[in-house]
């Protein structure tokens, strides 16, 4: 899984115009925009290693790739997880007494995986971590589309 996972990175990379030849820099700018250390990157591209569940997001934007078709082309999630999962409108399967939780958003959604599950989980509290930071006095959003 690694080795396909790995190769279809480097044809991303490439397709998104990274040079991924020995000392062209293109390893350490995918390393940079994605939020991934280099050497990760380079495991992953060399097929060693499949990227931390909490690299995903920032692995897809830097691929200029949404992160569920990086998922099912990566074979992480099926096309069928990606059919269930976007028809369910999470806040319809929630009370308005219960707030929100990461792990509320995984069960009405049925990711049951343990490693899909923890790269949501891990996803969602990176984004709320972030939101948060941007919200504090003095602190410069990063805004979003």
């Amino acid at each position: 899984m690694a080795q396909r996972f790995g190769a279809l990175i480097h044809a991303l990379a490439t397709r998104a115009g990274y040079d991924l030849t020995p000392g062209a820099g293109g390893r350490l700018e995918l390393a940079r925009r994605s939020g991934m250390h280099k050497s990760s990157v380079g495991r992953m591209l060399d097929g060693q290693t499949l990227p931390n569940p909490s690299n995903f997001a920032g692995l897809a934007r830097a691929l200029d790739v949404d992160v569920l078709d990086l998922m099912v082309e990566g074979e992480i999630l099926t096309e069928e997880d990606r059919r269930k999962s976007a028809g369910t409108d999470v806040r319809s399967a929630t009370s308005q007494t219960h707030p929100l939780t990461p792990e509320a958003a995984a069960d009405a959604w049925g990711i049951k995986n343990p490693i899909i599950r923890g790269m949501l989980l891990s996803n969602i509290n990176e984004a709320i971590r972030l939101q948060h930071e941007g919200d504090q006095p003095g602190t410069a959003s990063t805004g979003g589309p």
